[in-house]
């Protein structure tokens, strides 16, 4: 039996990541396409009670690297767990977030450092890189604003000031330069429609 593809879909809050990956893997379900569907922080239950514990709205006083580590741990046991065992046994997993996440987020949102980050989660995932990412694109203050909007309750990541995600998405722009040669973007800007079948066409073009 054949690996399996691993896809991650990337992107600033607010870009339509949670909307569309379930609408993406019925689509690709219906097509017949063997698939595991999962996210970042989480997928299996250590590292859902790991994600409770990151963006829970009252932890306000967790150290920047504490956070580091604590996605690292997350994303450790859910590949272990779920991403490797799929991939083994030939599916294509999709999945919302991974270390690119933690490249933005923590290496220039928290100013911990892009290689530093780098480091720690190559330590977590052993070289276990994704096959292949889409990024949805959009800028901070639309992707805050769509937040505010359709959003009831915010985490703590949510909550960071305009300037936060100013960075992370400076950091993002840092992840399409290193990582360019896997990482296809798509402009978030539109509808969900729209932004839904663009991704598809990615995939399809990709699972040939």
């Amino acid at each position: 039996m054949e690996r399996g593809l691993f896809v991650t879909l990337e992107g600033p809050d607010g870009s339509g990541k949670s909307t569309i990956a379930p609408l993406l893997a019925k689509r690709l379900i219906d097509d017949g396409v063997d698939l595991v569907l999962t996210r970042e922080p989480g997928g299996v239950k250590i590292s859902e009670d790991i994600r409770s514990i990151i963006l829970d709205p009252k932890n306000i006083t967790m150290d920047a690297k504490t956070e580091a580590l604590l996605y690292a741990a997350a994303r450790r046991q859910h590949l272990i767990e779920k991403v490797l065992p799929a991939l083994t046994d030939g599916k294509l997993v999709l999945c919302e977030r991974f270390i690119d996440s933690s490249l933005a987020y923590q290496g220039y949102g928290r100013k911990i450092g892009f290689d530093q980050v780098y480091d720690l989660n190559m330590f977590a995932i052993e070289e276990h890189m994704p096959d292949l990412t889409i990024y949805f694109d959009i800028d901070e203050k639309t992707g805050l604003e769509r937040i505010e909007k359709h959003r009831k309750d915010k985490d703590r990541l949510d909550s960071e000031s305009l300037a936060f995600h100013s960075a992370v998405h400076e950091g993002y722009k840092e992840v399409l330069r290193r990582f360019k040669e896997r990482i296809i973007i798509i402009d978030a800007s539109r509808s969900i429609e729209e932004v839904t079948q663009a991704a598809y066409q990615v995939l399809k073009d990709n699972l040939c």
